[in-house]
């Protein structure tokens, strides 16, 4: 009898065991299927938070896109306003330009008109005259030519008489006359100078030469070319070696 009595309390013991580790299994239970499902909601969230901010993104990807297109939509615009303005602004000047030269050619053809009035002649008249002026102008010019020409054969012949005269005649040179030693022989003394008779030199004319301001002796020419001329130098007038390069000025300048 006790020994049944001890195997009931045994069960009982048991049972009761088994019925408080149940309950706790049960809460346990309780407890993953609770983390279960928050975690399943905050994915869920994330995922639609993920689906918004996607969505976000290519929208302002596209709103990006829209005002780069405009900003560059603007930019063309703006330049070609600039562009249109400064051609604007060219052909503006080009015809303030022509207008003015249009004033400038009315006013002197009104002058010219005035004058022509004045005169009192018909512009046959005019026309004539002018063409007379002309052909006078160009035989004064030829005229002028002639007039040099005969010149310079007077004061040749003058410096050719001059050597056969008995007294000293000095040859009068051009006072703007300059010109430079382009060939200088030490040994014989002579030099040749780029002026000649287009320049006005002379025979038996007399030219100082300098270098740097300082006088380095006198030559009297002895043969005159076209834009050359020869020259010797004179003894007691050599006060350094005549270079090439040196100056040329003439020693009796013409008033």
């Amino acid at each position: 009898m006790l020994i049944r009595i001890s195997l009931i309390i045994a069960i009982v013991a048991g049972l009761a065991a088994t019925g408080l580790n149940f309950v706790k299994v049960r809460e346990k239970i309780t407890t993953l299927v609770t983390e279960r499902n928050n975690e399943r909601a905050a994915k869920d969230q994330a995922l639609a938070d993920l689906a918004t901010t996607r969505s976000e993104l290519s929208s302002t990807q596209t709103e990006l896109a829209q005002t780069k297109q405009a900003l560059e939509t603007t930019s063309a615009e703006r330049d070609k306003a600039v562009n249109l303005a400064s051609q604007m602004s060219r052909k503006n000047s080009q015809l303030t330009e022509e207008l003015n030269e249009t004033r400038a050619a009315r006013d002197t053809a009104q002058t010219e008109l005035a004058a022509y009035k004045n005169t009192g002649l018909t512009p046959p008249q005019i026309l004539t005259l002018s063409g007379s002026l002309k052909k006078a102008e160009a035989e004064l010019a030829e005229a002028k030519v002639v007039i040099t020409r005969k010149d310079s054969e007077i004061k040749r012949k003058e410096a050719e008489l001059a050597r056969y005269r008995p007294d000293k005649h000095i040859v009068y040179l051009p006072a703007h006359l300059k010109g430079q030693v382009i060939v200088s022989d030490p040994k014989w003394d002579f030099v040749v100078l780029n002026v000649g008779e287009d320049q006005g030199i002379l025979q038996d004319g007399e030219l100082l030469v300098n270098r740097n301001g300082q006088l380095v002796a006198k030559v009297k020419v002895t043969s005159v070319h076209k834009e050359r001329s020869i020259a010797n130098v004179l003894p007691g007038w050599k006060l350094g070696e005549v270079l090439e390069g040196d100056q040329v000025i003439p020693a009796h300048p013409s008033s």
